[in-house]
């Protein structure tokens, strides 16, 4: 992982850049001197809380449903081992690194507000195992996003304690005491109210959903290149993408798009060969040309909607019992993650959506009676070489796989905990799928761009706008030109990974700028 300097985290919300930070790129924490006082602070009304005969939630009481049972002063450091212990039940497949970093870091800011009662000592341990780049090992299943992503930050918890399994810092499996040992980290024992502080929290949902979102802003993007490309290539026209046109619907994201796409297309040869009426007899062009500025427009509204949210919750502290600025400690339902499931469903759509339109395009490509001259499937002998037409299958495999994940999780609810937790939000699991329709999304542009270039390259001898000539020649360098048949699957992973790291849209803002 990259270092990209540390990230200090106190009180104040964290942003976007300090998620991808830690998440993605392994840059290490540090706890700010506001962020310990104020865990100072609350653990002190904690302290008087746990001394008080009076039963306190989390505090002097066991859990969920077992909220009622008062529990002796010698077992509270043993409820606190138990509950981790029982509640570190998640099992499949493992999370990915990026995840589970995002979980610890925004785990973090909860502990840092003041708000959960935890000891700074803990506090403490929690970023020094994030900044040593120590991994627990959580789990595909076992989060039903409420009370929060219990199960995944049991077992994070758990490795606080020095128990179970980890990651270490090169990426190997290892024992939690282990690679705690290795890194100077004395393990901690848990102290009153300070297992609920650590894993009762929406950390995991809200760190997947801030990736997703800083995925979809580069792929929206994206699809606005690989749109323009195909009307280019199939010989459609940029009038309708005017911004005259896009002000009488005036939707803050359609008119970006359409912006964009009309910068893109500029200068083309493609476009000036049938520009005028004579050379061009369509009255106007498909739907998946003519309306992707309204689709991607759309799509970049929900993204919109989907930060506002998680900006929200950058800026919450989410635990159950909260330690308030009057030393009161009550009980609350913030853990829900109904919040966040909401608009992790919600970009499940967009990504179905966005992919859906992408494929019809390219299957235009392939088909001589709709690509307007172009060669079968852009074959380079129709019949014997198939060209692109397994190409728009895997597109279609992918998009269908779309379409079942655009299903919202968030509509979801099982009962749990004898019927005290008798709705919750999927978030977890919302955020999952989400994951998955983004890469879905990015393969699916890809091949769509990989597919117009080879269909800009058979224009020839008309050239393309310096824009989208600009993305042939970057694909060009690991993806030859249009010729017989070939391996093609490699030639779509090359594409993938340019869409994949913005290099896409890193050639068109080359000749552009910027793209809104």
């Amino acid at each position: 992982m990259r270092d990209t300097g540390v990230v200090n985290v106190g009180p104040e919300p964290l942003t976007f850049d300090d998620v991808i930070k830690v998440a993605r790129h392994g840059a290490p924490v540090r706890l700010t001197d506001d962020a310990m006082a104020a865990v100072a602070a609350a653990r002190q009304r904690v302290d008087e809380l746990a001394e008080s005969p009076v039963p306190a939630y989390g505090v002097s009481t066991g859990f969920g449903a077992l909220a009622t049972r008062h529990i002796d002063p010698a077992l509270r450091a043993q409820l606190q081992r138990s509950l981790v212990r029982s509640h570190a039940a998640g099992n499949g497949p493992e999370v990915e690194t990026e995840v589970v970093r995002a979980l610890m870091l925004l785990r973090l800011h909860t502990l840092a507000t003041g708000h959960t009662g935890i000891r700074p000592t803990t506090a403490k341990t929690l970023a020094a195992v994030l900044s040593a780049g120590i991994t627990p090992i959580v789990h595909e299943y076992g989060s039903l996003g409420c009370s929060g992503d219990l199960a995944p930050l049991s077992h994070v918890a758990l490795t606080l304690m020095g128990e179970g399994v980890v990651r270490d810092s090169t990426g190997n499996v290892t024992e939690a005491a282990e690679a705690l040992k290795q890194a100077g980290i004395d393990p901690v024992e848990l102290a009153a109210k300070e297992g609920l502080a650590l894993i009762n929290g929406t950390d995991g949902m809200l760190g997947m959903l801030v990736m997703a979102i800083d995925d979809l802003n580069k792929l929206v993007r994206t699809a606005d290149v690989s749109a323009a490309m195909s009307v280019e290539a199939l010989l459609g026209t940029d009038r309708v993408f005017a911004p005259e046109l896009q002000a009488l619907r005036p939707h803050p994201g359609q008119a970006a798009a359409a912006a964009n796409m009309t910068r893109i297309l500029a200068g083309s040869g493609i476009m000036a060969s049938h520009r005028d009426p004579e050379n061009c007899t369509r009255v106007q062009d498909a739907y998946s040309l003519r309306c992707a500025p309204q689709v991607a427009g759309a799509a970049r509204d929900t993204i919109a909607h989907a930060t506002t949210v998680a900006t929200w919750e950058l800026a919450s502290a989410v635990d159950n019992p909260a330690v308030l600025a009057d030393g009161r400690v009550e009980s609350n339902g913030n853990f829900h993650g109904a919040p966040i499931g909401y608009v992790l469903d919600f970009l499940a759509i967009v990504a179905a959506d966005l992919a859906s339109m992408s494929e019809r395009r390219t299957d235009r490509f392939l088909d001589v009676a709709r690509n307007h001259g172009l060669p079968a499937f852009l074959a380079d002998d129709p019949g014997v070489d198939s060209g692109h037409m397994i190409a728009q299958y895997t597109q279609a495999a992918i998009v269908s796989e779309l379409k079942r994940l655009a299903v919202p999780a968030s509509v979801d609810s099982i009962p749990s905990s004898a019927m005290q937790e008798d709705h919750v939000s999927m978030g977890w699991s919302a955020a999952r799928k989400l994951r998955r329709s983004v890469d879905g999304l990015t393969r699916v542009l890809a091949i769509e761009v990989l597919t117009a270039a080879r269909a800009l390259d058979l224009r020839r001898p008309l050239t393309p706008a310096p824009a989208t000539a600009a993305v042939v020649d970057a694909l060009r360098e690991t993806v030859p030109g249009p010729g017989p048949d070939r391996f093609l699957a490699p030639e779509i992973d090359s594409a993938v990974r340019l869409v994949a790291d913005g290099a896409v849209v890193e050639a068109v803002e080359s000749v552009t700028g910027p793209l809104a």
